[in-house]
């Protein structure tokens, strides 16, 4: 028997991913313990409920989640509807939790502080392998320390925004007008609607998130005078944010991007590129936003208030004590960082990978879902099913079936690459050909299509990291 097999799985987050495990597991009779920071499971989603996602529900639910809910009499809803990330938790999230096979081992409002292991920090080398898990736990009623035999961290990024500042650091005056900022995607239509009706927002980013904001405060503009939206991003190319349109697999999701596109060029929204946001100040009252462009310095506004639609980062200080291996600029699994770098490619696309990619040097430990793509934003619900189905396996020992990863991706019809590999047609949009497996998705790449190269982060590990460092030759000596 292992050691410490007797004691239960920890699952750092109760979202999709971190549920899914929890199935997984359970569904190999492996003991389980699922911590949730929220006051219910999904508690991030909830937070943007009123979105609807770009991927129907055949998406969205796990494969193992399902043939558990449906041994109970749940029903599957239409399988090509797009949900809110509000129903995803109510049809399924919570429907899920609430099972007997799952319920015992979930804990809400239980947050994770940080992870060790019994009796050692990160030094000691030693039989590091044979000492429990020790999870720092806060909870209403004080903190606790729980022992558990491995630890897979789903916790996500929500709870982690980068700031507005383009340096990575919070802009000046951002904490202090921290109460007229709102980080992801507010309700503008419903909930905050008090907030932005008859206001000019400054709305600073160049993702999905930004687009829904953007186009809900387009409709709230044409019912409430005086609304308007000033949309700032900091590159000045937004092939990511307006999509592929009618080459993207996911028809939601390249309509949100030819939307959002429309909406700047007709003018309703006036688009700023290149501004790199340095200071926010007050003036009479009103927000200005001073920012640096090729041109030199530049002011904006005034404004009455601020969405930072600006992604998410990792928690890093959760793991400090753990022996992580890390992407230096992602902060995701250092495997899959160049596989998902956005300096590279936009087109979302990730090779199958598994237990092997999200494992660090701490043994028995995984970081999983979007968490585990660190600050990367193309990570998709599929993805993480996948991965934790692997995950699950090798905890098992079933190490047949944690190997035997398979991942296709819905194609989202967009693809950029550096200007120095673009021009080098032997080479897909991240340098390697993909797997058979996978289908191209540079659409607008005829030549690496018709001899079987997709790029897009499909090809190999090695391949791309050499991709990223400019060696086309060991690039391709590792296809």
């Amino acid at each position: 028997m292992a050691p410490n097999s007797n004691l239960p799985v920890a699952i750092i987050g109760g979202g999709p991913v971190g549920l899914a495990a929890a199935a997984q597991l359970v569904s190999r009779g492996l003991p389980v313990r699922v911590y949730e920071a929220g006051s219910a499971v999904g508690s991030n989603l909830l937070d943007w409920g009123h979105v609807r996602v770009f991927t129907p529900w055949r998406y969205c639910v796990d494969a193992v989640a399902r043939k558990l809910l449906e041994s109970h009499g749940w029903q599957m809803p239409e399988p090509e509807a797009f949900p809110t990330a509000d129903e995803i938790v109510g049809q399924y999230l919570a429907p899920l939790a609430k099972l007997p096979e799952l319920a015992p081992s979930i804990e809400t409002n239980a947050r994770v502080v940080g992870i060790s292991r019994w009796g050692a920090d990160k030094v000691l080398s030693k039989a590091r392998e044979t000492r429990p898990f020790m999870l720092l736990v806060e909870t209403a009623q004080g903190t606790r320390r729980d022992s558990a035999r491995a630890v897979i961290d789903a916790s996500g990024t929500w709870q982690t925004p980068n700031p507005l500042g383009a340096g990575g650091l919070p802009a000046e005056g951002e904490r202090e007008f921290g109460d007229r900022i709102a980080y992801g995607i507010p309700d503008v239509l419903g909930r905050d609607r008090h907030l932005y009706a008859g206001r000019t927002t400054l709305v600073v980013g160049a993702g999905h998130s930004a687009a829904n904001a953007l186009l809900e405060l387009d409709r709230l503009a044409q019912t409430e005078p005086g609304t308007s939206a000033l949309w700032v991003t900091r590159s000045t190319d937004l092939v990511r944010i307006n999509g592929g349109g009618d080459a993207d697999a996911l028809p939601a999701r390249g309509e949100l991007g030819s939307d959002v596109r429309h909406l700047a060029e007709s003018g309703r929204v006036r688009l700023v590129t290149g501004f790199a946001t340095v200071a926010i100040r007050e003036i009479d009252g009103r927000l200005v936003v001073e920012g640096k462009t090729k041109d030199g310095s530049r002011t904006l506004g005034p404004v009455d208030r601020v969405i930072a639609a600006t992604g998410q980062r990792p928690d890093l200080a959760l793991t400090r004590e753990l022996r992580l291996d890390l992407d230096p600029w992602l902060e995701g699994v250092k495997a899959l960082g160049p596989l998902i770098d956005p300096n590279e490619h936009s087109c979302g696309d990730v090779p199958p990978h598994g237990h092997r990619e999200l494992s660090h040097p701490e043994p028995d430990f995984y970081t999983v879902g979007v968490k585990s793509y660190g600050r990367a934003p193309t990570f998709l619900l599929l993805t993480g099913y996948e991965q934790v189905r692997s995950v699950a396996a090798a905890i098992a020992g079933d190490m047949e079936a944690a190997d035997a990863v398979q991942l296709v991706l819905p194609e989202t019809g967009v693809c950029t690459v550096p200007v120095s590999l673009s021009s080098t047609s032997s080479h897909g949009c991240c340098g390697g050909p993909a797997p058979a497996a996978v289908d191209a998705c540079c659409v607008d790449d005829a030549k690496a299509k018709a001899s079987g190269k997709s790029g897009c982060g499909c090809g190999s590990t090695q391949a791309i990291a050499a991709v990223r460092s400019g060696d086309l030759e060991i690039a391709d000596a590792a296809q």
